[in-house]
């Protein structure tokens, strides 16, 4: 393993822990060792900096039923000024633009825009399942938004319902390029929402955003019995028009 140089080294092998945070959710000192192949005292180094510098905070570790005695390892995860230096710098002028399209076209502008933004899921769901015809639609779904930078991926669920219950995924989004915008304008998180349901054939429903103060964006994705692959979109966007006929 490699420690962290002091000195003029010390702000890369930063930014690598911070990454790794943003990618992979909510870490432990030992995780984020192993990830990045330094030394535990190294990652500790860097994370009480982090710590002091407000970029990082506790987080309380997810239950496990294999932990031994002793108190469970502390999991740090990215504040909201620790994500500030993963955002790009046109937050500001986009959030100015909105609220312009906003004064002058209305509220109705502000919601075309973000069905408009939110088409890339339902262009994009299709492709992704064809070439990864295995992926579950969650797993698909994860895809697409990694692909316009989301760091998404995809936790599985216990059975709604106990034995026999009703099987369920879920969506976490680690990272979202547009929560500083979405804060002020949630459209652009309820038209996403919105294009999830569209291409799963039913309704789902966010369960937490970043763009409101939670580490994660998440979204439970019920197993419906629809594939991913691209025909069931089509045959779904047919009983829509029958219905709505």
């Amino acid at each position: 393993m490699v420690d962290g140089a002091p000195g003029t080294g010390d702000q890369p092998t930063r930014q690598r822990v911070a990454q790794s945070i943003l990618v992979n959710g909510p870490s432990t000192a030992a995780d984020l060792a192993d990830r990045l192949d330094l030394t535990p005292a190294a990652v500790r180094r860097h994370l009480d900096q982090m710590l002091a510098d407000g970029l990082v905070e506790h987080r309380e570790p997810r239950p496990s039923g294999n932990r031994g005695r002793g108190r469970p390892a502390k999991a740090f995860a990215l504040t909201e000024r620790g994500r500030d230096g993963f955002e790009a710098q046109y937050d500001d002028l986009a959030a100015a633009a909105l609220r312009f399209l906003a004064d002058t076209a209305g509220d109705g502008a502000v919601q075309a825009f973000a069905e408009q933004r939110a088409a890339f899921i339902e262009e994009r769901f299709p492709k992704v399942a064809a070439a990864h015809p295995d992926a579950s639609p969650a797993e698909v779904l994860a895809r697409v938004f990694s692909e316009e930078g989301y760091a998404a991926s995809v936790r599985e669920l216990p059975l709604i319902g106990g034995a026999g219950g009703q099987a369920a995924e879920q969506l976490c989004q680690q990272h979202c390029p547009v929560s500083h915008v979405a804060h002020e304008f949630p459209q652009l998180c309820e038209a996403e929402t919105a294009a999830i349901g569209r291409v799963l054939g039913t309704h789902v429903q966010r369960l937490a955003t970043i763009a409101h103060g939670d580490g994660v964006c998440t979204t439970c994705i019920p197993d419906t019995g629809v594939t991913a692959h691209p025909a069931s979109t089509e045959e779904t966007a047919d009983k829509k028009e029958r219905v709505n006929s």
